[in-house]
């Protein structure tokens, strides 16, 4: 166990620091350092598109060098954390290198968050500087961060991107002092440079750790074998404060690629991207997916540039993959496994004989070690269900909270995901269910015990369980079963009412509300939330039956 230049205690032991070096997947250099070179080499290659605007790498690196002399004048320095709730704009590009240039510990921030999840966020990682919108989708940034910023005496700079108010640093003014920054630290490339924050099965949120050799690194070799190491195009649509967004802004550090952004999801918009930028590779969840193809066959387009759709987060149904190969001219869609913790351990099948591999698994294993294990931790028979235990280079280096810590590791130091499934002949996983109390949200991971803790506030309510139920275009959704107390109604309407009132992001809201006298419950007390599943399927199929 090392503790880093950033102060985070992290799982990081000599031996997989040797471990980290022999497998060739570190490279021990920052994107700061790799834009460098790409720089002295060629300033003028386009690595990113951002809003419909080509950007260089030698406009981003010189615009990152002007904002991190305007932190560093302002006292930032190595290990300090800033975080960004950006959406996929060029300004979250230039953060990140400069960040990266002073060492400093970046801290995503979903913009789906909202007052209890960002103030939270803001004071477990002891954010120093903060960047927002003034206004994204409706909803002012700016104003939420000046009612957080009284209760964080941590957090010094508050920097509106692309604002005009007068209450915050500006973006644009750091920009606009036009003094780079002097006398750069020597960044260690296995010093914590990422903190992600993941649904907790207890309701608080959970502090990934990564260090410039782990996380989004991961994605370049998943695109060196999608592309089969030819280089490409990158569509991204998921936003740069998710692991996956995050690997997109990055990659092109890495490898002669451009990373094409849209700012929101539109599967018609994305196939005049697809054919203009000549894209080659996306990945995204099942919703993209799907409304991407139904796009392309109402359109007659056959989007002959696209190679590779890396396809999870939810789960994919076979029929999607087969019919990818169908109307899309030569692309392979396949599914792929990870999280924040363990990005990609499957790479997915994309070889000639290998669609129904790709199609009926959740792709190949590469370069992590998985083993099954059964509820005492004990490895099951080949073929046979467990929950699946991974550890390798691009593993996270554990939690912020050493206790949630020593929940999630064995002594060999294998990550314990809470996804049962199994591993196949071919080396594939096949994930078969759950085994941490987690609702999959169209990709976005939702703990059911966060939602029913706001429950329990409500008067009206005496017990809660919040289950998944079906959802036509996200997969699963929230399903919030309550017994009342006496003389105390609650309606689907008030719910929804009360639950946003908390200041939680909206995605965390119940879509049902199910009363009952009493739960289904084990001899020991404990919810059977299995029937309670199963009980909102049968109720979702009598409504669409008696719909029809």
């Amino acid at each position: 166990m090392n503790r880093k230049i950033s102060g985070w205690k992290v799982q990081l032991s000599e031996q997989r620091l040797e471990q980290g070096r022999a497998s060739g997947e570190w490279l021990n250099r920052t994107i700061a350092q790799m834009a460098a070179e790409m720089v002295a080499e060629n300033p003028q290659r386009i690595t990113h598109v951002f809003e419909g605007q080509a950007c260089s790498v030698g406009e981003l690196l010189q615009e990152a060098q002007l904002l991190a002399g305007a932190l560093q004048r302002r006292g930032l320095v190595s290990g300090d954390a800033i975080s960004f709730q950006l959406p996929n704009w060029k300004e979250a590009a230039v953060i990140d290198l400069a960040a990266s240039l002073l060492g400093l510990v970046i801290v995503p921030i979903v913009s789906i968050y909202r007052d209890a999840e960002v103030s939270f966020m803001l004071e477990d990682a002891r954010v120093k500087a903060a960047f927002f919108p003034q206004e994204y989708r409706g909803f002012d940034f700016a104003a939420m961060m000046q009612r957080l910023h009284g209760d964080l005496p941590q957090l010094e700079l508050l920097c509106c991107v692309r604002g005009d108010q007068d209450q915050a640093l500006d973006y644009a003014a750091l920009i606009a002092e036009d003094q780079p920054a002097t006398e750069l630290p020597e960044v260690d490339a296995n010093g914590v440079k990422l903190v992600l924050y993941t649904s907790g099965t207890t309701g608080r949120p959970k502090a990934v750790l990564h260090s410039h050799n782990t996380g989004p690194l991961r994605l370049k070799r998943g695109f060196e074998h999608w592309t089969r190491g030819q280089g490409g195009t990158l569509l991204m649509a998921s936003p740069v404060t998710h692991v996956t967004g995050l690997s997109g802004l990055e990659l092109p550090f890495y490898l002669p690629s451009r990373t094409v952004f849209m700012d929101r999801w539109d599967a018609r918009e994305a196939l005049d991207i697809i054919d203009r930028e000549q894209v080659t590779v996306s990945l995204g969840a099942t919703p993209f997916l799907h409304e991407l193809l139904t796009q392309a066959e109402q359109h007659g387009r056959r989007l002959p540039s696209l190679q590779a759709f890396a396809c999870g987060g939810a789960e994919v149904p076979p029929a999607l993959i087969y019919r990818a190969a169908e109307v899309f001219e030569r692309c392979r869609a396949f599914r792929v496994f990870g999280s924040s913790e363990v990005p990609l351990v499957t790479l997915g099948f994309v070889g000639e004989e290998q669609l129904d591999l790709a199609a009926t698994t959740d792709g190949e294993v590469h370069d992590y070690q998985v083993k099954v294990v059964d509820d005492e931790g004990r490895e099951v028979a080949p073929g046979a269900e467990g929950e699946l235990m991974i550890k390798g280079a691009a593993m996270f280096l554990g939690y912020a909270d050493p206790n949630q810590n020593a929940e999630s590791f064995d002594a060999q130091g294998y990550f314990a995901t809470g996804d049962l499934g199994r591993l196949t002949a071919d080396n594939a996983i096949v994930i078969t269910g759950r085994k941490k109390d987690l609702i999959n949200r169209g990709g976005e991971k939702i703990s059911a015990k966060e939602v029913e803790d706001i429950l329990h506030q409500l008067p009206q309510v005496h017990e809660a369980a919040v289950v998944s139920m079906p959802h036509m275009r996200l997969g699963e959704t929230l399903c919030a079963y309550v017994i009342l107390r006496e003389g105390q109604p609650l309606s689907l309407a008030q719910m929804v009412q009360l639950v946003g009132a908390t200041g939680v992001a909206r995605q965390k809201i119940p879509e049902e509300l199910v009363v009952l006298d009493d739960f289904p419950r084990t001899a020991s007390g404990k919810v059977r939330k299995d029937q309670l599943r199963a009980d909102i399927r049968t109720r979702l199929e009598q409504k669409t039956a008696v719909a029809r």
